[in-house]
Formats: structure tokens, C-alpha cells, sequence
């Protein structure tokens, strides 16, 4: 089964309007990241996909107010305790250009995110941009999380092994950026377990290259991608046999 560990559903139909049947034909099983309230109903709404919900942290440079992130926040806190949401996320921390003006507040934002996941024990779904040094304060209590995913994976291949040999639950999600030529992104989907590797799409933010946004059908396409980068520095595998194992870690983060 295709997986998808971070999307928008609620944004991609804006912009495709099939976009649920082509989910559909393909048997895409997807965590659906929101921000809003209207953007959790209308993932909630939907089958096959575990919303998920996080005040994002370019969210703090738009300008909305204080009183409307304490909203969100009590969102958040309400859905999580009615257990209606999958994960909580996206959040962290976002520095690059105009959002590192905010980097107090996001702080303030992830460290309450980070209480939610613990509390409830949900699986926490991370974006990090810029930022990752950020994540060494928090590494104690990222070990306590039911599960860390990393979408886009940002980081290097070092990074990656630091927050594992940290006792912290991390998996870490690949989409088009391989197909990309980013080099760090690519050698850590080469090298990593693939007990750890997850695939996204980001829908719809993040296309391939000449496409003006990612959809359902580029999960296949990433996952021929990784078995041929895997294949190159000796972890083979087909994509097919990639496809089944990332279905069990995305099962293992959300149904376990």
C-alpha cells in the first residue's frame, strides 16, 4: 500500500479538484497535517487519511495574533484529548529568512507541542528548516515520544544516526527533494535503515521539477527513486519490497 506520512489534502484539492479520486485509485493511505480547525474537519471527513494537527511554525509570521494561536493551541490540546487526531504536528521550528524574526515564540510553541505529544503520547510530526541545532536542548524528552518524524528530512546523514543513538523513536520522511539532486537528502535515504524511512508528498508544496505542485501520483515515483539510490551504495531493494516495509513503519507510528 502507498503511504504518505505528511500532506495537506485540504490545500491540494484547491488546486486539483480529482484529487481525492486520484487518492483513491491509487490506495493512498496518508497523515494529513493541519493548522485549522476547517482544515482537520475536512481531513477528518475524509477516508484513509489520520488527521493530524500542529500550529506550524511560519504560522507565527503571518500575521495572526497572539489570541489566535492561543486558540489553536486550545485546539489542539481539545483534540488531542478527545483522541481525534493521529499525531501532533506539523510544528517546530522554521529560521530561514523573515520566520527567523518569530524564533522566540516558535520556541515557546514547540516546547508546549512537545507536552501534547508526552502527554497523550502521540507520535509527533516535525519541520525543521534552518534549525536543527535547536532540537539538541529537547533530546531528553524527544526520547520519550511515541514516535519523531521528520518530514523532508532536513538534516544529514550524521544528524540522523544523533537522534537514534539518542534513544529518540525517529523516522524520517523523503518526497521529491531526491529526485532533486539534494545531496544530503539523498545519502540519507542511501544509508539509513529502512526500518526508518518514510515517503511523502507534502502535497501540494513540494513538485517535482517543471510541476507546479506534488500529488498522490509522485509516491510511486519517489519510491522507485529510493530503491535506485539505495541500490547504488549496496541496500537494495525494489521498490515494491521499499513500499511494503515503509506501510509497516507508517503502521508501526500510527496504529501501534
Amino acid at each position: 500500500m502507498l503511504t504518505d506520512a505528511h500532506c495537506h489534502p485540504f490545500d491540494l484539492v484547491r488546486v486539483f479538484p480529482q484529487s481525492e479520486d486520484e487518492r483513491a485509485k491509487l490506495g493512498v493511505l496518508a497523515a494529513a497535517s493541519a493548522c485549522t480547525l476547517e482544515e482537520f474537519l475536512f481531513h477528518e471527513a475524509l477516508p484513509d487519511v489520520l488527521p493530524c494537527f500542529g500550529i506550524h511554525p511560519q504560522f507565527f509570521s503571518q500575521n495572526n495574533t497572539q489570541q489566535i494561536i492561543e486558540e489553536n493551541l486550545g485546539i489542539l490540546n481539545e483534540l488531542a484529548s478527545e483522541k481525534r487526531i493521529a499525531a501532533i504536528g506539523e510544528c517546530g521550528f522554521d529560521l530561514f529568512d523573515k520566520f527567523k524574526e518569530t524564533e522566540a515564540v516558535q520556541e515557546e510553541m514547540f516546547a508546549a507541542h512537545l507536552e501534547i505529544a508526552l502527554k497523550y503520547e502521540l507520535p509527533l510530526v516535525l519541520h525543521v528548516r534552518r534549525a536543527m541545532f535547536k532540537l539538541s536542548a529537547y533530546i531528553n524528552k524527544l526520547a520519550k515520544c511515541k514516535a519523531v518524524i521528520f518530514h523532508t528530512w532536513p538534516g544529514t546523514y550524521e544528524e540522523a544516526l544523533y537522534f537514534l543513538r539518542h534513544g529518540v523513536n525517529a523516522y524520517f520522511s523523503f518526497g521529491n527533494i531526491i529526485m532533486l539532486n539534494h545531496k544530503q537528502a539523498i545519502k540519507s535515504c542511501a544509508l539509513l535503515p529502512a526500518e526508518r524511512l518514510l515517503t511523502e508528498t507534502d502535497t501540494p508544496y513540494a513538485p517535482r521539477r517543471g510541476e507546479n505542485f506534488s500529488q498522490w501520483s509522485d509516491l510511486p515515483l519517489i519510491l522507485e527513486a529510493a530503491a535506485a539510490i539505495r541500490s547504488e551504495v549496496g541496500n537494495s531493494i525494489n521498490a515494491k519490497d521499499l513500499e511494503t516495509q515503509i506501510e509497516l513503519n507508517f503502521k508501526k507510528i500510527f496504529y501501534k
